[in-house]
């Protein structure tokens, strides 16, 4: 059975969701408060509603207590954000996922009971502070304040060099997970996988494990 979701907001993160979900095959009612918005998303989504989701007896028509997973997306209107998903845990939705502006409106939802708060354009301009600052790094994933999972480019430093002896695990109590070359993927490889240069190497750890890492091993001059 396919999982229903509601996304409302429709702006440029919400609106990639919600098509991002319908190629997916899911059930998906988009809601906004914008007409020209919903109309857009009219022939992408399952439904698309104009909709103010801030009023209780609005999300009581539109059955929101029986979809598997809102997104609240609202843009610039915190308020609007806040009094939506507070109407959403009132009215029992399983899972509430909400965009927070800043870290005073994460601390709100938080309080309110959303059960995830995402940063969007946090999240991505940390990625692209780190692609910028090391030309090594292809892409990063923060887990937690601490804890990473950063896709590495392989150097000369460490070309023809197997896992085993590089004993990432030891010496800096990093995991690398998997190992990318050209379109083939390696998952857990062996402790003698030779690594070559260009191939991408995807490592878990503590950001500084990975920070002491990077510069030994993988900090190519050219």
């Amino acid at each position: 059975m396919k999982k229903q979701f509601a996304v409302i907001g429709l702006g440029r993160f919400g609106g990639s969701i919600c098509s991002a979900l319908s190629e997916q095959g899911m059930e998906v009612l988009a809601i906004d408060t914008d007409e020209d918005k919903v109309n857009k998303f009219a022939s992408i989504a399952t439904h698309a509603v104009v909709a103010d989701t801030t009023d209780e007896n609005t999300l009581k028509s539109l059955g929101i207590r029986n979809f598997d997973h809102v997104i609240v997306a609202i843009g610039d209107n915190i308020q609007s954000s806040i009094l939506t998903t507070l109407m959403l845990v009132e009215q029992g939705v399983k899972h509430i996922t909400v965009k927070a502006q800043n870290d005073y409106h994460e601390k709100v939802l938080n309080k309110i009971g959303a059960h995830k708060v995402v940063h969007p354009e946090r999240d991505m301009g940390i990625r692209i502070a780190h692609n910028i600052v090391s030309k090594n790094v292809l892409d990063y994933l923060e887990l937690s304040d601490e804890y990473s999972i950063v896709e590495l480019v392989a150097g000369k430093s460490v070309h023809k060099r197997t896992l085993i002896d590089l004993d990432v695990r030891a010496k800096y109590g990093c995991n690398i997970m998997a190992i990318k070359r050209d379109e083939n993927i390696n998952v857990s490889p062996a402790a003698t996988e030779e690594l070559m240069r260009g191939d991408i190497i995807i490592v878990i750890g503590a950001d500084k494990d990975i920070t002491r890492m990077e510069n030994d091993l993988f900090d190519d001059e050219d």
